[in-house]
Protein backbone atom coordinates (compact mmCIF):
# COMPACT_ATOMS: atom_id res chain seq x y z
CA UNK A 1 0.00 0.00 0.00
CA UNK A 2 1.34 3.32 -0.71
CA UNK A 3 0.27 6.36 1.40
CA UNK A 4 -2.30 8.20 -1.23
CA UNK A 5 -3.67 4.35 -0.28
CA UNK A 6 -3.88 5.15 3.23
CA UNK A 7 -5.32 8.09 3.08
CA UNK A 8 -8.35 7.36 0.65
CA UNK A 9 -9.25 4.27 2.56
CA UNK A 10 -9.07 6.64 5.94
CA UNK A 11 -10.79 9.32 4.18
CA UNK A 12 -13.40 6.22 3.51
CA UNK A 13 -13.48 5.37 7.74
CA UNK A 14 -10.73 2.77 7.89
CA UNK A 15 -8.56 3.41 11.06
CA UNK A 16 -6.91 0.11 11.36
CA UNK A 17 -3.21 -0.32 9.42
CA UNK A 18 -1.70 -2.23 11.89
CA UNK A 19 1.93 -3.62 10.53
CA UNK A 20 1.41 -1.51 7.17
CA UNK A 21 4.52 -0.92 5.76
CA UNK A 22 5.02 2.35 5.07
CA UNK A 23 8.70 2.91 4.33
CA UNK A 24 9.97 5.81 2.65
CA UNK A 25 6.09 7.16 2.38
CA UNK A 26 5.48 11.25 2.10
CA UNK A 27 2.77 11.63 4.26
CA UNK A 28 3.73 15.41 4.95
CA UNK A 29 0.50 17.47 6.74
CA UNK A 30 -1.63 13.97 6.61
CA UNK A 31 -4.68 14.35 8.79
CA UNK A 32 -4.86 10.70 10.66
CA UNK A 33 -5.80 11.54 14.13
CA UNK A 34 -6.42 7.89 15.71
CA UNK A 35 -5.10 5.37 13.26
CA UNK A 36 -3.81 2.36 14.14
CA UNK A 37 0.00 2.12 13.41
CA UNK A 38 0.70 -0.71 15.39
CA UNK A 39 3.99 -2.02 14.21
CA UNK A 40 3.78 -0.62 10.93
CA UNK A 41 7.07 0.19 9.10
CA UNK A 42 7.34 3.67 8.59
CA UNK A 43 11.16 3.35 7.65
CA UNK A 44 12.09 6.99 6.59
CA UNK A 45 8.81 8.62 5.97
CA UNK A 46 8.43 11.78 5.83
CA UNK A 47 5.15 12.79 8.54
CA UNK A 48 6.41 16.45 8.63
CA UNK A 49 3.41 18.31 10.22
CA UNK A 50 1.25 15.45 10.45
CA UNK A 51 -1.72 15.53 12.56
CA UNK A 52 -1.54 11.87 14.43
CA UNK A 53 -3.03 13.23 17.96
CA UNK A 54 -4.51 9.77 19.45
CA UNK A 55 -2.85 7.76 16.80
CA UNK A 56 -1.37 4.54 18.08
CA UNK A 57 2.11 4.15 16.41
CA UNK A 58 3.46 1.15 19.41
CA UNK A 59 5.78 -1.07 18.23
CA UNK A 60 6.36 1.21 15.02
CA UNK A 61 9.45 1.25 13.46
CA UNK A 62 10.05 5.04 12.95
CA UNK A 63 13.62 4.83 12.53
CA UNK A 64 15.28 8.24 10.04
CA UNK A 65 11.38 9.15 9.81
CA UNK A 66 10.77 13.16 9.92
CA UNK A 67 8.43 14.07 12.23
CA UNK A 68 9.05 17.80 12.15
CA UNK A 69 6.36 19.87 13.74
CA UNK A 70 3.86 16.36 13.84
CA UNK A 71 0.80 16.42 16.46
CA UNK A 72 1.33 13.60 18.32
CA UNK A 73 -1.06 14.65 21.68
CA UNK A 74 -2.68 11.74 23.24
CA UNK A 75 -0.66 9.29 20.69
CA UNK A 76 0.86 5.73 21.98
CA UNK A 77 4.60 5.32 20.67
CA UNK A 78 5.37 2.71 23.52
CA UNK A 79 8.06 0.84 22.59
CA UNK A 80 8.42 2.45 19.15
CA UNK A 81 12.04 2.57 17.25
CA UNK A 82 12.79 6.81 17.27
CA UNK A 83 16.61 5.19 16.15
CA UNK A 84 17.72 8.63 13.69
CA UNK A 85 13.87 10.20 13.92
CA UNK A 86 13.70 13.78 13.81
CA UNK A 87 10.98 14.94 16.41
CA UNK A 88 11.55 19.12 16.17
CA UNK A 89 8.98 21.19 17.15
CA UNK A 90 6.44 18.11 17.89
CA UNK A 91 3.22 18.94 20.19
CA UNK A 92 3.38 15.51 22.49
CA UNK A 93 0.93 16.46 25.11
CA UNK A 94 0.03 13.42 26.84
CA UNK A 95 1.53 10.65 24.16
CA UNK A 96 3.29 7.91 25.52
CA UNK A 97 7.31 7.39 24.76
CA UNK A 98 7.66 4.61 27.58
CA UNK A 99 10.27 2.42 26.24
CA UNK A 100 10.43 3.94 22.87
CA UNK A 101 14.55 3.98 21.76
CA UNK A 102 16.35 6.48 20.45
CA UNK A 103 19.94 7.03 19.83
CA UNK A 104 22.90 9.35 19.20
CA UNK A 105 21.44 10.57 15.86
CA UNK A 106 17.78 11.08 17.21
CA UNK A 107 16.76 14.48 17.00
CA UNK A 108 14.45 16.33 19.83
CA UNK A 109 13.45 19.86 20.19
CA UNK A 110 15.46 21.84 22.44
CA UNK A 111 14.80 20.97 26.39
CA UNK A 112 13.28 17.82 25.23
CA UNK A 113 14.52 15.38 27.92
CA UNK A 114 13.79 11.53 26.41
CA UNK A 115 14.69 10.44 30.06
CA UNK A 116 11.71 12.07 30.98
CA UNK A 117 9.68 10.26 29.17
CA UNK A 118 11.08 6.96 30.01
CA UNK A 119 12.53 6.39 26.52
CA UNK A 120 15.81 4.24 26.34
CA UNK A 121 18.84 5.00 24.74
CA UNK A 122 19.69 2.20 22.04
CA UNK A 123 23.96 2.11 21.79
Amino acid sequence: MDALELIRRYEKGERDFSGINLSKAKLIGANLPGINLWGADLTGANLAKAKLWGANLSLANLAQANLTRANLSGANLQQANLRGTRLYYIKYYGANFIDCTYDTSTRFSRGFDPTLYNMRLFE
